[in-house]
């Protein structure tokens, strides 16, 4: 049976640096103990709320029940020709794995280093960068059913994918918590730098396309990412803090007339995708000081702790941005970050 401890600061275990209390706290290291947690909090008629590695949460306040840090390690792997199915618990760190995984010589993850969190937390949310998401080199995950502590298997149709989106932030949103995801990486390397940004570092660094290595594509990734986000270590942030809005064409060509250099990526149904960052500076926001908590100097997507904000204080700051983006633009953000508490 894992340790369960009642009333524990959750400050350090999510990266905004929120204050919050759990009213039960445990630590899980395997699906034994994940199963044991489970059952105390049945026992005690408990709700049950699972972290990662916090980066992608927002804290509003203190949390009643059993709050869980998925602490679950393991890799294993299987070859099968050119193609090698690895499997991640949920608990290992997605960047660490990223470069162990180039490590190995296995491909496909590089477009996506630097992005932080856990790989549990990670195929929750679909995350994506630089023209790759997960769903493209997603095979299964296992998760445990909260409810009766079974493992179940979801193959990528039954996650029900979706921009920064899928089934555990729907249907499936308070029932499994999840506790190993299975990737199809490659021995073979495909480069891909379509994204303009990406293209530009890479070009910069390399005379020719031999020398265009996975490797030297995470490397420009890590690059242009540590320029545009703060270090959460250094300015506790949640990294972007809106989603990307995907909108009708119509709309897209309407705000294309009135704001010629808005940039805009077209999408295969014929909607178009607008930056929510340049949304967000348009109105001003870039920069902007509430109190603690603000918007940060260089990318206006993040929003930032500067010491001892609330979870209220920051959502009443993202409200506010909303607001004037909806005003202005007429289109409604959404939050990456799920809130708690």
């Amino acid at each position: 049976m894992p340790t369960i401890l009642e009333k524990v600061s959750l400050e350090p275990y999510n990266s905004l640096a929120l204050p919050a209390v759990a009213e039960y706290f445990c630590a899980v290291q395997n699906p034994a103990e994940l199963l044991a947690a489970l059952e105390f909090a049945r026992s005690k008629n408990l709700a049950v709320t699972p972290l990662g590695g916090g980066s992608n949460i927002v804290l509003a306040g203190d949390i009643a029940g059993l709050v869980l840090s998925v602490e679950l390690k393991g890799v294993r792997y299987l070859v099968v020709g050119q193609v090698v199915e690895v499997t991640f618990a949920a608990g290992e760190n997605w960047h660490d794995q990223v470069l162990h995984c180039l490590q190995q010589g296995w491909y496909g993850l590089e477009n996506l280093s630097l992005i932080p969190g856990n790989m549990g937390a990670a195929a929750i949310q679909n995350i994506g960068a630089y023209g790759v998401e997960l769903a493209d080199l997603f095979v299964s995950l296992r998760a445990m059913d909260k409810k009766s502590g079974e493992l179940v298997e979801f193959d990528k149709a039954a996650c029900e994918f979706g921009y920064r989106d899928s089934l555990f932030k729907n249907a499936g949103r308070d029932r499994y918590i999840i506790v190993d995801i299975t990737l199809a990486l490659s021995t073979e390397p495909s480069i891909n730098i379509q994204y303009p940004a990406l293209q530009a570092a890479v070009d910069a660094h390399s005379a020719s396309a031999s020398e265009i290595t996975p490797e030297l594509v995470s490397a420009m990734v890590c690059q242009i990412r540590s320029a545009k986000l703060p270090d959460p270590k250094i300015i506790p942030n949640a990294g972007s803090f809106f989603k990307n809005p995907i909108v009708p064409q119509a709309l897209a060509l309407e705000l294309s007339r009135q704001y010629p250099t808005m940039p805009s990526y077209a999408q295969v149904n014929g909607d178009s995708k607008v930056p929510a960052g340049w949304l967000i500076e348009q109105c001003g926001f870039k920069g902007a000081v509430r109190g603690p908590v603000g918007v940060h100097q260089q990318q206006a997507l993040v929003l930032v702790n500067t010491g001892g904000g609330s979870g209220a204080q920051l959502l009443a700051l993202a409200e506010e941005v909303r607001v004037g983006v909806l005003q202005r633009f007429g289109i409604d953000l959404e939050i990456e970050p799920r809130v708690y508490g």
